[in-house]
């Protein structure tokens, strides 16, 4: 090898592997120092733009899941509000039930009446009750509503029966003959916007169509009951709900439907008795349980367009859960009138009839409260899959992301010894140059 002094390649090449092992030391240090094998793009392209998109999404995933935490607790307080008004109305068809009863006199009932008054007042103050500024029961919160009429539908009675049909010659679902006597007496009532009214006739040969032709005496009014109710034919379609389906008969056999005559809340009847009583005046029950059994089918409600809560639940546009609250004030739930009155009870057959509209507005108030515990359930399950998805994903990052710490600090003693090798042979290099000088002396 010539000896030259111009170009020390020996100490250049050494200078490259010097400066090599100090990138890799470099590299090495900095994937120790953060614990990831990934710290910018130019350690892995694909890798680094891959991890980063799994990134967005676990971000994006406990933000849902933090949304579908958020939507539970405004869940939880609506259904506290519906919770206390369905105890009200337990304790309010407590009452009812002893203002029915004879031994109370009108100032008993009187009483009574103020209790029942403080009572619904307060089913309005949980009506508005908030969150986060938010009406949730009030109705302001409703899913599309296609304005619907009320229908309360008998299935007690036989299905071959008809409006038409003589009362005495009714029948149970089994057909099973009534027993209703000519000479028995029928009592009717219904309660509309907080009235009651009430007519009774004797049977004779009349039907149930007949009784709809009568007067009934309520708030000091005397009007058809036709002007309130209708019938509809005996068949297994009963009406259209609020989304605008056809509702049926449980279990689509023909029965009896009676509809309000008007649509909307404040069209609607809170209630339909009948009470059939013998020529001493004695109530029949037997034939009562069957005849009296016009449960609430459909729901009257107002038309409103679609202000149903939106729990966003997902990552992805429209991955949400919608929520739908309906109007559990007073009014909606049958129990006051648009102006204010509410149901009354100075009588006992204005308390009888009561208990009917108790009995259907129980029912609204836990229609809505299942409503609201299934979404709650549902959230439960929905968060927790959120939480194992963001696992999973977070877990693919880390596999492409994180560094092998205890490969890494292998790595980088590695390099750190190189590099004071280089170093110390860099060094050797330089000196080597030096022997030209002994040729000089």
């Amino acid at each position: 090898m010539a000896m030259v002094v111009k170009n020390n390649m020996s100490a250049i090449s050494t200078l490259n592997t010097l400066n090599k092992n100090s990138s890799a030391l470099s590299k090495s240090l900095q994937k120790v120092s953060s614990g990831m094998k990934i710290n910018s793009a130019a350690d892995d392209a694909s890798g680094y733009a891959i991890s980063e998109r799994m990134r967005v999404q676990i971000r994006g995933l406990d933000q849902s899941n933090q949304n579908t935490q958020n939507g539970t607790s405004m869940m939880k307080v609506a259904e506290g509000a519906v919770s206390s008004t369905v105890d009200i109305l337990k304790t309010l068809k407590e009452k009812v039930i002893n203002a029915a009863n004879d031994t109370n006199t009108d100032a008993d009932r009187a009483t009574i009446q103020k209790e029942l008054d403080q009572s619904i007042d307060q089913i309005n103050d949980n009506a508005n009750v908030t969150y986060n500024g938010k009406y949730l029961v009030d109705g302001s919160k409703s899913a599309k509503v296609t304005q619907t009429t009320t229908a309360m539908t008998n299935e007690s009675l036989n299905s071959t029966t008809a409006w038409t049909t003589a009362l005495t010659n009714l029948t149970d679902r089994n057909g099973n003959k009534l027993n209703i006597n000519s000479t028995y007496s029928i009592s009717v009532s219904f309660v509309h916007e907080g009235t009651t009214y009430t007519t009774t006739t004797q049977i004779g040969t009349k039907s149930l169509s007949d009784l709809l032709t009568k007067s009934a005496v309520g708030g000091g009014e005397t009007k058809a009951i036709s002007t309130y109710l209708k019938t509809k034919g005996s068949d297994n379609v009963i009406g259209k709900d609020i989304a605008g389906d056809t509702v049926y008969t449980a279990d689509r056999g023909n029965a009896l439907t009676l509809t309000a005559a008007k649509s909307g809340v404040s069209g609607q009847i809170s209630g339909v008795t009948f009470s059939v009583m013998n020529t001493q005046g004695a109530e029949q029950k037997s034939i009562n349980a069957v005849l009296d059994n016009f449960s609430e089918s459909i729901r009257a409600q107002n038309t409103s367009k679609d202000n149903a809560i939106s729990l966003q639940v997902g990552t992805k546009a429209n991955q949400s859960i919608k929520v739908g609250l309906t109007d559990m004030r007073a009014e909606a739930l049958g129990l006051q009138s648009s102006s204010g009155t509410t149901i009354q009870i100075g009588t006992q057959k204005q308390a009888n009839a009561a208990i009917n509209v108790l009995d259907n507005a129980v029912q609204k108030a836990l229609d809505q409260q299942t409503t609201i515990g299934a979404v709650q359930s549902r959230l439960s399950y929905t968060s927790s899959n959120l939480t194992t998805a963001s696992e999973n994903v977070q877990s693919s990052e880390s596999t492409i992301r994180d560094a092998d710490m205890a490969k890494e600090m292998t790595e980088y003693t590695k390099n750190n010894v190189l590099l004071q090798a280089a170093q110390s042979m860099l060094a050797q290099a330089n000196q080597s140059s030096s022997s030209v000088l002994s040729l000089l002396q």
